[in-house]
Protein backbone atom coordinates (compact mmCIF):
# COMPACT_ATOMS: atom_id res chain seq x y z
CA UNK A 1 0.00 0.00 0.00
CA UNK A 2 2.90 2.37 0.88
CA UNK A 3 4.33 1.61 -2.11
CA UNK A 4 1.70 2.38 -4.31
CA UNK A 5 0.70 5.70 -2.67
CA UNK A 6 4.86 6.66 -3.10
CA UNK A 7 3.99 6.05 -6.63
CA UNK A 8 1.00 7.75 -7.01
CA UNK A 9 2.98 10.56 -5.07
CA UNK A 10 5.69 10.29 -8.08
CA UNK A 11 3.07 10.38 -10.79
CA UNK A 12 1.72 13.91 -9.52
CA UNK A 13 5.22 15.40 -9.27
CA UNK A 14 5.46 14.55 -12.87
CA UNK A 15 2.26 15.82 -13.87
CA UNK A 16 2.47 19.14 -11.80
CA UNK A 17 6.49 19.57 -13.62
CA UNK A 18 4.87 18.49 -16.76
CA UNK A 19 2.04 21.26 -16.54
CA UNK A 20 4.84 23.87 -15.43
CA UNK A 21 6.75 22.70 -18.52
CA UNK A 22 3.43 23.60 -20.70
CA UNK A 23 2.97 26.75 -18.96
CA UNK A 24 6.05 28.16 -19.83
CA UNK A 25 5.86 27.05 -22.96
CA UNK A 26 2.94 28.57 -23.77
CA UNK A 27 2.54 29.72 -27.88
CA UNK A 28 3.04 33.35 -28.32
CA UNK A 29 0.05 34.66 -30.86
CA UNK A 30 1.20 36.69 -34.03
CA UNK A 31 -0.60 37.41 -36.52
CA UNK A 32 0.25 38.16 -40.23
CA UNK A 33 -2.02 40.63 -42.41
CA UNK A 34 -0.83 40.52 -45.99
CA UNK A 35 -2.68 40.90 -49.50
CA UNK A 36 -3.45 37.40 -50.31
CA UNK A 37 -6.02 37.78 -52.96
CA UNK A 38 -6.15 39.89 -56.25
CA UNK A 39 -3.01 41.04 -58.73
CA UNK A 40 -1.43 42.17 -55.65
CA UNK A 41 -1.20 38.90 -53.98
CA UNK A 42 2.21 37.86 -55.11
CA UNK A 43 3.40 40.52 -52.84
CA UNK A 44 1.66 39.48 -49.91
CA UNK A 45 2.35 35.60 -50.78
CA UNK A 46 6.19 35.92 -50.92
CA UNK A 47 6.17 37.84 -47.40
CA UNK A 48 3.84 34.79 -45.94
CA UNK A 49 6.19 32.17 -47.20
CA UNK A 50 9.50 33.87 -46.23
CA UNK A 51 8.21 34.08 -42.52
CA UNK A 52 6.93 31.02 -42.71
CA UNK A 53 10.40 29.52 -43.92
CA UNK A 54 12.11 30.88 -41.22
CA UNK A 55 9.62 29.63 -38.83
CA UNK A 56 9.60 26.07 -40.05
CA UNK A 57 13.28 25.92 -39.72
CA UNK A 58 13.48 26.33 -36.18
CA UNK A 59 10.76 24.01 -35.84
CA UNK A 60 7.89 26.09 -35.21
CA UNK A 61 9.06 28.22 -32.51
CA UNK A 62 11.16 31.36 -32.29
CA UNK A 63 13.20 32.22 -29.27
CA UNK A 64 12.61 28.34 -28.32
CA UNK A 65 9.01 29.76 -27.91
CA UNK A 66 6.33 28.14 -29.89
CA UNK A 67 4.50 30.36 -32.22
CA UNK A 68 1.01 30.33 -33.20
CA UNK A 69 0.64 31.85 -36.64
CA UNK A 70 -2.76 33.77 -37.30
CA UNK A 71 -3.21 34.75 -40.97
CA UNK A 72 -5.54 37.20 -42.51
CA UNK A 73 -6.09 38.56 -45.98
CA UNK A 74 -6.48 42.38 -46.15
CA UNK A 75 -7.90 41.94 -49.45
CA UNK A 76 -6.21 45.38 -50.75
CA UNK A 77 -8.74 46.84 -48.65
CA UNK A 78 -7.93 49.06 -45.93
CA UNK A 79 -11.29 49.00 -44.64
CA UNK A 80 -11.00 44.87 -44.64
CA UNK A 81 -7.18 45.30 -42.91
CA UNK A 82 -9.01 47.50 -40.30
CA UNK A 83 -11.65 44.71 -39.33
CA UNK A 84 -8.63 41.67 -39.18
CA UNK A 85 -6.82 43.89 -37.24
CA UNK A 86 -9.41 44.33 -34.36
CA UNK A 87 -9.98 40.47 -35.05
CA UNK A 88 -6.34 39.76 -34.03
CA UNK A 89 -6.13 42.18 -31.27
CA UNK A 90 -9.40 41.86 -29.58
CA UNK A 91 -10.83 38.19 -29.87
CA UNK A 92 -7.18 36.57 -30.68
CA UNK A 93 -5.18 38.67 -28.46
CA UNK A 94 -1.94 38.63 -30.45
CA UNK A 95 1.23 40.08 -29.20
CA UNK A 96 2.62 41.46 -32.31
CA UNK A 97 1.13 42.05 -36.24
CA UNK A 98 3.39 41.58 -38.95
CA UNK A 99 3.06 41.48 -42.87
CA UNK A 100 1.50 44.47 -43.71
CA UNK A 101 2.40 44.61 -47.89
CA UNK A 102 0.98 48.26 -49.29
CA UNK A 103 1.12 51.63 -47.33
CA UNK A 104 -2.55 52.77 -47.41
CA UNK A 105 -3.48 49.82 -45.50
CA UNK A 106 -0.58 50.30 -43.27
CA UNK A 107 -2.13 53.85 -42.56
CA UNK A 108 -5.64 52.42 -41.67
CA UNK A 109 -4.22 50.09 -39.35
CA UNK A 110 -0.90 51.35 -37.76
CA UNK A 111 -2.59 53.97 -35.23
CA UNK A 112 -5.12 51.26 -34.26
CA UNK A 113 -2.56 48.88 -33.44
CA UNK A 114 0.64 50.61 -31.95
CA UNK A 115 -2.39 52.82 -29.39
CA UNK A 116 -2.70 49.11 -28.13
CA UNK A 117 0.66 48.26 -27.12
CA UNK A 118 0.65 45.94 -29.64
CA UNK A 119 4.06 45.62 -31.71
CA UNK A 120 3.75 46.01 -35.37
CA UNK A 121 6.22 44.55 -37.31
CA UNK A 122 5.98 45.62 -40.82
CA UNK A 123 7.98 43.33 -43.65
CA UNK A 124 7.13 46.03 -46.30
CA UNK A 125 5.32 49.68 -45.94
CA UNK A 126 7.00 52.01 -44.87
CA UNK A 127 4.85 55.00 -45.48
CA UNK A 128 6.84 58.34 -44.82
CA UNK A 129 4.00 59.41 -42.39
CA UNK A 130 5.40 56.94 -39.51
CA UNK A 131 8.94 57.39 -40.47
CA UNK A 132 8.24 60.71 -39.44
CA UNK A 133 5.73 62.83 -36.79
CA UNK A 134 3.49 59.26 -36.03
CA UNK A 135 6.14 57.06 -35.24
CA UNK A 136 5.49 54.67 -32.37
CA UNK A 137 7.95 53.15 -29.92
CA UNK A 138 5.76 49.99 -30.63
CA UNK A 139 6.38 50.00 -34.62
CA UNK A 140 9.84 48.08 -36.25
CA UNK A 141 10.04 47.75 -40.03
CA UNK A 142 12.37 45.08 -41.68
CA UNK A 143 12.13 46.33 -45.27
CA UNK A 144 12.80 49.96 -46.03
CA UNK A 145 11.64 53.24 -46.23
CA UNK A 146 9.13 54.52 -48.73
CA UNK A 147 11.54 56.87 -50.41
CA UNK A 148 14.79 54.83 -49.88
CA UNK A 149 15.11 52.87 -52.88
CA UNK A 150 13.88 55.43 -55.75
CA UNK A 151 16.39 57.47 -53.70
CA UNK A 152 19.51 55.02 -55.03
CA UNK A 153 17.91 54.98 -58.45
CA UNK A 154 17.48 58.96 -58.55
CA UNK A 155 21.23 59.38 -57.53
CA UNK A 156 22.13 56.77 -59.96
CA UNK A 157 20.19 58.18 -62.51
CA UNK A 158 21.73 61.67 -61.95
CA UNK A 159 25.46 60.37 -61.48
CA UNK A 160 24.69 58.45 -65.41
CA UNK A 161 24.08 62.15 -66.69
CA UNK A 162 20.43 61.68 -67.41
CA UNK A 163 19.00 64.83 -68.52
CA UNK A 164 15.05 64.10 -69.44
CA UNK A 165 13.31 61.61 -67.68
CA UNK A 166 9.87 60.99 -67.22
CA UNK A 167 8.36 59.06 -64.03
CA UNK A 168 5.30 57.19 -63.56
CA UNK A 169 3.47 55.66 -60.95
CA UNK A 170 -0.01 54.80 -58.59
CA UNK A 171 -1.55 57.85 -57.26
CA UNK A 172 -1.33 56.81 -53.61
CA UNK A 173 0.80 56.92 -50.69
CA UNK A 174 3.68 55.08 -51.65
CA UNK A 175 3.58 56.20 -55.38
CA UNK A 176 3.85 59.36 -54.09
CA UNK A 177 6.80 59.04 -51.74
CA UNK A 178 8.51 56.58 -54.33
CA UNK A 179 8.74 59.90 -56.77
CA UNK A 180 9.36 62.69 -53.95
CA UNK A 181 12.22 60.04 -53.56
CA UNK A 182 13.31 59.97 -56.85
CA UNK A 183 13.57 63.76 -57.07
CA UNK A 184 15.57 64.17 -54.04
CA UNK A 185 18.52 62.79 -55.67
CA UNK A 186 17.90 63.65 -59.24
CA UNK A 187 17.73 66.90 -59.46
CA UNK A 188 16.64 67.52 -63.50
CA UNK A 189 13.51 68.83 -64.55
CA UNK A 190 11.41 66.40 -65.40
CA UNK A 191 9.51 65.09 -68.73
CA UNK A 192 6.33 64.28 -67.41
CA UNK A 193 4.79 62.98 -63.90
CA UNK A 194 2.38 60.84 -64.31
CA UNK A 195 0.17 59.23 -61.52
CA UNK A 196 -2.23 56.39 -62.42
CA UNK A 197 -5.19 54.94 -60.84
CA UNK A 198 -3.80 52.45 -57.81
CA UNK A 199 -5.52 49.09 -59.80
CA UNK A 200 -4.54 50.26 -63.11
CA UNK A 201 -3.59 47.64 -65.45
CA UNK A 202 -4.08 49.69 -69.39
CA UNK A 203 -1.17 52.00 -69.23
CA UNK A 204 -1.81 52.37 -72.98
CA UNK A 205 -2.65 56.79 -72.77
CA UNK A 206 -0.16 56.74 -70.15
CA UNK A 207 2.96 55.31 -72.40
CA UNK A 208 2.13 57.36 -75.36
CA UNK A 209 2.13 60.77 -73.27
CA UNK A 210 5.34 59.33 -72.20
CA UNK A 211 6.46 58.81 -75.60
CA UNK A 212 5.37 61.82 -77.27
CA UNK A 213 7.44 64.00 -74.57
CA UNK A 214 10.71 61.75 -75.97
CA UNK A 215 12.56 61.17 -72.49
CA UNK A 216 16.01 60.25 -72.36
CA UNK A 217 14.47 57.95 -69.83
CA UNK A 218 12.02 56.08 -67.84
CA UNK A 219 11.50 55.95 -63.80
CA UNK A 220 8.62 53.60 -62.95
CA UNK A 221 7.06 52.00 -59.87
CA UNK A 222 4.78 50.09 -60.24
CA UNK A 223 4.43 46.43 -57.47
CA UNK A 224 2.89 42.65 -58.09
CA UNK A 225 0.86 41.81 -61.40
CA UNK A 226 0.91 45.85 -61.90
CA UNK A 227 4.39 45.90 -62.75
CA UNK A 228 3.80 43.14 -64.64
CA UNK A 229 1.17 44.85 -67.01
CA UNK A 230 3.33 47.83 -66.95
CA UNK A 231 7.11 45.92 -68.49
CA UNK A 232 4.61 44.12 -71.04
CA UNK A 233 2.92 47.03 -72.09
CA UNK A 234 6.09 48.80 -72.49
CA UNK A 235 7.78 46.32 -74.61
CA UNK A 236 4.47 46.18 -77.22
CA UNK A 237 4.90 50.33 -77.34
CA UNK A 238 8.04 49.32 -78.76
CA UNK A 239 10.50 51.36 -76.03
CA UNK A 240 12.05 48.28 -74.27
CA UNK A 241 15.37 48.52 -75.02
CA UNK A 242 15.30 52.02 -76.92
CA UNK A 243 14.24 54.26 -73.80
CA UNK A 244 16.52 52.70 -70.57
CA UNK A 245 13.34 52.11 -68.34
CA UNK A 246 14.62 52.59 -64.55
CA UNK A 247 12.64 51.31 -61.87
CA UNK A 248 11.48 50.14 -58.11
CA UNK A 249 9.79 47.07 -57.82
CA UNK A 250 8.66 46.66 -61.22
CA UNK A 251 11.20 43.45 -61.94
CA UNK A 252 11.76 41.26 -59.12
CA UNK A 253 11.45 37.65 -58.48
CA UNK A 254 7.59 37.69 -58.76
CA UNK A 255 7.67 39.69 -62.17
CA UNK A 256 10.43 38.32 -64.23
CA UNK A 257 9.02 34.69 -64.91
CA UNK A 258 6.15 36.66 -66.38
CA UNK A 259 7.44 39.72 -68.43
CA UNK A 260 10.30 37.44 -70.04
CA UNK A 261 13.43 38.22 -71.60
CA UNK A 262 12.72 41.26 -72.62
CA UNK A 263 13.54 42.71 -69.41
CA UNK A 264 16.93 41.99 -69.45
CA UNK A 265 18.64 45.04 -68.87
CA UNK A 266 15.62 46.84 -66.88
CA UNK A 267 17.62 49.02 -63.38
CA UNK A 268 16.11 48.27 -60.42
CA UNK A 269 16.69 49.65 -57.07
CA UNK A 270 16.54 47.97 -53.33
CA UNK A 271 18.13 46.86 -50.28
CA UNK A 272 18.88 43.51 -51.53
CA UNK A 273 19.14 41.27 -54.51
CA UNK A 274 19.21 37.53 -54.34
CA UNK A 275 23.11 37.75 -55.61
CA UNK A 276 24.42 38.69 -52.17
CA UNK A 277 27.05 37.07 -50.53
CA UNK A 278 26.93 36.41 -47.31
CA UNK A 279 26.12 33.31 -45.21
CA UNK A 280 22.73 34.18 -44.45
CA UNK A 281 21.52 35.21 -47.82
CA UNK A 282 22.77 32.29 -49.19
CA UNK A 283 21.29 29.85 -46.69
CA UNK A 284 18.10 31.88 -47.43
CA UNK A 285 18.08 31.77 -51.28
CA UNK A 286 18.86 27.74 -51.30
CA UNK A 287 16.08 27.25 -48.87
CA UNK A 288 13.78 29.30 -50.42
CA UNK A 289 14.22 27.70 -53.86
CA UNK A 290 14.31 24.28 -52.26
CA UNK A 291 10.90 24.84 -50.93
CA UNK A 292 9.40 26.98 -53.15
CA UNK A 293 10.88 26.17 -56.30
CA UNK A 294 11.54 29.59 -57.27
CA UNK A 295 13.87 32.99 -56.61
CA UNK A 296 12.96 34.73 -53.84
CA UNK A 297 12.13 38.23 -54.20
CA UNK A 298 12.77 40.80 -51.71
CA UNK A 299 9.59 40.96 -50.41
CA UNK A 300 10.42 37.02 -49.08
CA UNK A 301 13.92 38.39 -47.81
CA UNK A 302 12.26 41.32 -45.64
CA UNK A 303 9.79 39.23 -43.93
CA UNK A 304 12.29 36.44 -43.32
CA UNK A 305 14.20 39.19 -41.49
CA UNK A 306 11.33 40.06 -39.31
CA UNK A 307 11.28 36.22 -38.05
CA UNK A 308 14.67 36.16 -37.78
CA UNK A 309 14.34 39.71 -35.46
CA UNK A 310 11.43 37.53 -33.60
CA UNK A 311 13.33 34.98 -32.76
CA UNK A 312 16.23 37.20 -31.35
CA UNK A 313 14.14 39.55 -29.65
CA UNK A 314 11.29 36.70 -27.98
CA UNK A 315 14.87 34.57 -27.09
CA UNK A 316 15.96 37.55 -24.96
CA UNK A 317 12.88 38.29 -23.07
CA UNK A 318 12.39 34.10 -22.82
CA UNK A 319 9.19 34.80 -24.46
CA UNK A 320 7.51 36.55 -21.89
CA UNK A 321 5.75 39.58 -24.75
CA UNK A 322 3.82 40.80 -21.24
CA UNK A 323 7.24 42.61 -20.27
CA UNK A 324 6.47 45.45 -22.91
CA UNK A 325 9.50 47.38 -22.33
CA UNK A 326 11.92 44.67 -22.42
CA UNK A 327 10.31 43.22 -25.57
CA UNK A 328 10.69 46.65 -27.06
CA UNK A 329 14.34 46.57 -25.80
CA UNK A 330 14.63 43.30 -27.42
CA UNK A 331 13.47 44.27 -30.72
CA UNK A 332 15.19 47.61 -30.77
CA UNK A 333 18.71 45.69 -30.26
CA UNK A 334 18.03 43.93 -33.73
CA UNK A 335 20.38 41.13 -32.56
CA UNK A 336 20.14 38.98 -35.49
CA UNK A 337 22.00 38.23 -39.00
CA UNK A 338 20.02 39.81 -41.90
CA UNK A 339 19.92 38.93 -45.50
CA UNK A 340 21.37 41.71 -46.35
CA UNK A 341 24.64 41.80 -44.10
CA UNK A 342 24.92 44.70 -41.59
CA UNK A 343 21.20 45.87 -40.21
CA UNK A 344 20.60 48.11 -37.27
CA UNK A 345 17.41 50.69 -36.18
CA UNK A 346 17.46 54.02 -35.98
CA UNK A 347 15.33 56.96 -33.60
CA UNK A 348 12.42 55.69 -35.84
CA UNK A 349 12.64 51.65 -35.96
CA UNK A 350 13.16 51.85 -39.60
CA UNK A 351 16.47 50.00 -40.78
CA UNK A 352 19.55 52.19 -41.23
CA UNK A 353 20.97 49.89 -44.36
CA UNK A 354 22.63 50.43 -48.30
CA UNK A 355 20.31 50.94 -50.86
CA UNK A 356 21.71 49.44 -53.99
CA UNK A 357 20.93 48.99 -57.76
CA UNK A 358 20.39 45.96 -59.77
CA UNK A 359 20.10 44.85 -63.36
CA UNK A 360 17.88 42.57 -64.89
CA UNK A 361 20.36 39.66 -66.15
CA UNK A 362 20.93 36.09 -66.39
CA UNK A 363 21.92 33.80 -62.93
CA UNK A 364 24.19 30.82 -63.80
CA UNK A 365 21.37 28.83 -64.13
CA UNK A 366 19.94 30.98 -67.29
CA UNK A 367 17.51 32.87 -65.23
CA UNK A 368 15.90 35.89 -64.88
CA UNK A 369 17.58 37.66 -61.76
CA UNK A 370 18.66 41.00 -60.30
CA UNK A 371 22.25 41.84 -60.33
CA UNK A 372 23.81 43.91 -58.64
CA UNK A 373 25.56 46.56 -60.13
CA UNK A 374 25.65 49.71 -57.65
CA UNK A 375 25.49 51.04 -54.46
CA UNK A 376 24.23 54.99 -54.50
CA UNK A 377 23.67 55.27 -50.72
CA UNK A 378 25.75 53.81 -47.72
CA UNK A 379 24.46 53.28 -44.48
CA UNK A 380 21.94 55.32 -44.74
CA UNK A 381 18.73 56.46 -42.50
CA UNK A 382 15.75 57.85 -44.11
CA UNK A 383 14.85 60.82 -44.70
CA UNK A 384 12.17 61.56 -41.81
CA UNK A 385 13.68 60.04 -39.06
CA UNK A 386 14.59 63.72 -37.55
CA UNK A 387 10.66 64.36 -37.90
CA UNK A 388 10.04 61.53 -35.19
CA UNK A 389 10.46 62.53 -31.76
CA UNK A 390 11.85 58.98 -30.27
Amino acid sequence: MQGKFKAALASAAIAAAFCTSAQAQDAVKIGFIGELSGPTAGVGQDQLDGFKLYLEDKGGKLGGVPIELLVEDSQFKPDVAMQVARRLVERDNVSVITGVSFSNVMMAIHKYITDRDVVLLSSNAGPSQIAGERCSPYQFVTSWQGDQAAEAVGKYAQEKGFKNIAVLAPNYQAGKDIVTGFKRYYTEPLAEEIYTQLTQLDFSAELATVAAAQPDAIFAFFPGGLGVAFAKQYAQAGMMGKVPLLTTFVVDALSLPAIGDGAQGIISGGFWAPDFDNAQSRKFVSDFEKKYGRIPSNYAAQSYDAAALLDSALGKVEGNVKDKAAFLKAMKAADFDSVRGDFSFGNNNFPVQSMHVMEVAKDDKDRLSLKTIATPLKNYQDAYHGKCPL
